[in-house]
């Protein structure tokens, strides 16, 4: 099966770290064997760039040449249009919740992202959300399926924190705290973050200190986890956040505010926080019950269902799907998260 992949968000020169969850994907959809093409392209938010990446992605290649047309975020199926081959569409957060600006607030430029994505889940022949809040913002009667992002379980392991934070020269004496998010995104809200850890700091006797993950190597990812006492993610909103799979594969607790599919990943795991209200006090308490005695989780088995590999597989059930005019792989609505 060939499949040709566009997607406006790829690793380059100067983001080489860009997308690993993507990354991932297509590596273990050619693993299964599937040829996969990946066509990147930037947008800017600039309608003639889009115009010339659509020219360019015909001049590049022959569309009919391929079996599935696969557009991963909403804006990215643009290209696919009007549709020649059978297009699935991933969605992952942004591109229906919109894009906020800088205070916080979204933006008009966030309404038209949304309109985009809704018009385009509205010409694909099938839909993957990465969890199940986004099925409510599809157009209706979309066919659509949950697949969460795969894990790289070989990578993202358990070890021990002495050890990790001897090869990362972290201090021993300190509770560490992980963020991974840019702080310069207003999604990622490290202003959220930086007041829940200053309120939890002021009632721990040890010292705590954020560990920021930004320009890290997705290969180094895990030994940060290893050497942290807990991850915070205080996202305005998330499609379902990597992160918090990779910290339970390496059995880190979690304090997070309710966002994406968080509650369901962690609602088996003891030792993890969601909070019902993102406030720096409601985070900084939950960040002191889980700092006042540091420990490791039994995290890993929560999520061995969404090993890389099955998650790809289930990405292979639905390009079957609409391959063989719906006969018989998924069905329309199902859940592929648990």
């Amino acid at each position: 099966m060939r499949v040709l992949m566009i997607t406006s968000e790829w690793p380059t020169e100067k983001l080489p770290y860009a997308v690993p969850f993507l990354v991932g994907e297509v590596e273990s959809l050619r693993e299964l064997g599937v040829d996969v093409t990946v066509f990147h392209f930037r947008g800017r938010k600039n309608p003639a760039m889009y115009l010339r990446s659509w020219i360019r992605l015909r001049m590049e290649y022959d569309l009919q040449d391929f079996d599935i047309v696969h557009a991963q975020f909403g804006q990215s199926g643009l290209l696919a249009l009007p549709r020649i081959k059978p297009l699935v569409v991933t969605f992952r957060g942004s591109d229906l919740y919109g894009i906020p600006k800088a205070n916080g607030r979204y933006s008009g430029a966030s309404l038209l992202l949304q309109a985009v994505s809704r018009y385009v889940a509205s010409r694909a022949d099938h839909v993957i959300v990465v969890s199940r809040g986004l099925l409510d913002r599809l157009p209706p009667g979309i066919p659509a399926t949950v697949i969460p992002c795969g894990v790289d379980l070989s990578l993202f392991r358990p070890c021990c924190r002495t050890v990790a934070r001897q090869q990362l020269g972290l201090p021993m004496g300190v509770r560490l705290v992980l963020f991974a998010g840019d702080p310069g995104n207003p999604v990622k809200r490290f202003w959220l973050a930086r007041e829940a850890v200053a309120m939890a700091a002021s009632r721990l006797s040890a010292p705590v200190r954020i560990v920021m993950l930004r320009g890290v190597p997705h290969k180094m990812v895990p030994l940060y986890m290893n050497a942290c006492d807990v991850l915070l993610l205080t996202s305005l909103h998330e499609g379902s956040p990597n992160v918090v799979k990779e910290a339970l594969a390496c059995n880190l607790p979690i304090v997070s505010v309710d966002v994406g599919d968080v509650r369901d990943r962690v609602r088996d795991v003891d030792g993890c926080v969601v909070c019902e209200h993102p406030s720096p006090v409601v985070i900084g308490n939950a960040l002191v019950s889980v700092l006042s005695n540091p420990r490791r989780i039994r995290g890993r088995n929560a999520i061995l269902h969404l090993e890389r590999r099955v998650v790809a597989q289930n990405i292979v059930r639905v390009y079957l799907t609409i391959a063989n005019s719906g006969l018989g792989c998924v069905q329309r609505g199902e859940l592929l998260d648990r």
